[in-house]
């Protein structure tokens, strides 16, 4: 739980918070997202997929 909130709830806050600036997560992004939210992966491993993908797409 983040301040209160259940995965959930904080996902869809930050998802909210992207789409702001009328930006919409990634498909990949989403999927990684409901990974998290089924306990099938962590949030560290999201930051370390996403920070591979993109040294990969930068290099």
């Amino acid at each position: 739980m983040v301040n209160g909130m259940n995965k959930n709830e904080a996902w869809d806050y930050a998802v909210g918070l992207v789409k702001v600036d009328d930006l919409e997560p990634t498909p990949e992004m989403k999927k990684l997202i409901e990974m998290e939210k089924q306990g099938e992966i962590t949030k560290a491993e999201i930051h370390d997929r996403l920070c591979k993908h993109y040294r990969a797409k930068a290099g």
